[in-house]
């Protein structure tokens, strides 16, 4: 028995000595304890587990697409780290979290890969954390994970390294002139979504050189919160401003579609034929995908002198 306590007693003097316990304050507004620094983590938001991989957390499983696959991304990363595919958005399997026998579990708090309604009982198999990404950049989410991993100093310095990246990127840029904003187009009869001037998409382009077109929030269809996005009736989209449009592609609308709409030939990017496509990867930003979207930029708008 003594021997029993002596070890735990040096496992929780290594945990404090590594900044271990520590509580984290959820989403929701709950605390989490996690007693010592995590080596198995189970992501239970295939969104999250893109910046989990980012900061170097030891993901050993992740949640899926609704169609049962990683984000393309990171998949390869994902892949090469042997993080184990877990459940397809919306069919948590509690059975498979036991197995994986997680130190900490990680719980959207909003989003379409959403496991809140049970994050009871999550809570009987290992400290689980709930974070909202839907109100926050990729860096900012990374802040929060290095908290709860402590993985601070490594979360940094991927932000820091990307930071650096887009800085230099945007050095090397022809910036059109006028406004730009971003459209997720589904064309009529559906809800259509635009990117307001401050959410992270916008903010992706503004610090690559980018004026963002500021959005009129009447816009927006009120039946679901506002986040990111407005989502508009397609009546709305002729009145949309910019000189530039980028598409997300999340419908498979192709901007020689968006440009072909007999409704949208009047928009001012139509007329300009300044309608790009912002990539494949572009609806859900993380480091990953971020850093696609910085490339295309610079293969579409990059300065004569840097071709070659």
């Amino acid at each position: 028995m003594l021997l029993a306590v002596s070890a735990a007693s040096a496992v929780w003097a290594q945990a404090a000595q590594d900044g271990f316990p520590r509580t984290f304050v959820n989403a929701d507004g709950s605390t989490t304890t996690i007693p010592a620094q995590p080596k198995r983590i189970l992501s239970t938001s295939v969104t999250i587990s893109g910046t989990l991989l980012a900061i170097d957390a030891p993901l050993i499983a992740s949640a899926l697409t609704y169609e049962g696959q990683f984000f393309s991304q990171w998949a390869e990363i994902g892949e090469q780290r042997k993080v184990a595919k877990a459940w397809p958005a919306g069919s948590v399997d509690l059975e498979s979290a036991y197995l994986y026998e997680p130190d900490l579990i990680v719980v959207a708090w909003n989003g379409g890969d959403s496991a809140r309604d049970q994050i009871a009982e999550f809570q009987q198999i290992a400290p689980t954390i709930v974070l909202d990404y839907t109100s926050q950049s990729w860096q900012s989410l990374a802040l929060k994970l290095g908290e709860a991993t402590g993985l601070e100093a490594q979360a940094q310095q991927k932000i820091d390294q990307f930071e650096q990246f887009v800085a230099q990127s945007k050095t090397q840029l022809q910036i059109p002139a006028g406004e730009a904003n971003i459209v997720a187009y589904f064309g009529a009869g559906s809800t259509n979504m635009i990117a307001l001037e401050d959410g992270v998409h916008a903010e992706l382009l503004s610090s690559l050189g980018f004026k963002m077109e500021v959005q009129n929030r009447a816009w927006h269809d009120n039946t679901v919160p506002l986040a990111d996005f407005l989502r508009v009736h397609f009546e709305m989209l002729p009145q949309l401003k910019a000189e530039t449009t980028f598409l997300l592609e999340v419908g498979g609308h192709s901007a020689s579609r968006f440009m072909q709409d007999p409704i949208l030939v009047n928009l001012p990017a139509v007329k300009n034929q300044q309608v790009y496509e912002l990539g494949r990867n572009s609806f859900r930003i993380d480091m990953y995908s971020a850093t696609e979207i910085v490339n295309d930029i610079v293969a579409i708008f990059g300065k004569a002198d840097n071709a070659g």
